[in-house]
């Protein structure tokens, strides 16, 4: 069961990636604040997976995050 919510995640994180690259605009864009937060609770879920109720959560909230931030980013 953990292994669906780790490849859930990962395809998650893969289609935010692909949205993000896949807009026109200047390259080399910085990460925004928001975007920045959420590759940060990825890599704590990451960290943290011992604790699955913690780990999940994390990386389910940094997904959220970076997902909110994409649609920001693709309506300016």
């Amino acid at each position: 069961m953990a292994q669906v919510y780790i490849a859930i995640a990962i395809a998650s994180l893969a289609v935010v990636a692909i949205v993000v690259f896949t807009k026109k605009g200047a390259p080399g864009q910085r990460l925004s604040p928001l975007a920045g937060v959420s590759f940060a609770l990825v890599v704590a879920g990451i960290v943290f997976g011992e604790d699955r109720v913690l780990g999940y959560g994390l990386m389910g909230a940094g997904v959220l995050l970076a997902l909110y931030d994409a649609l920001l980013k693709r309506r300016q």
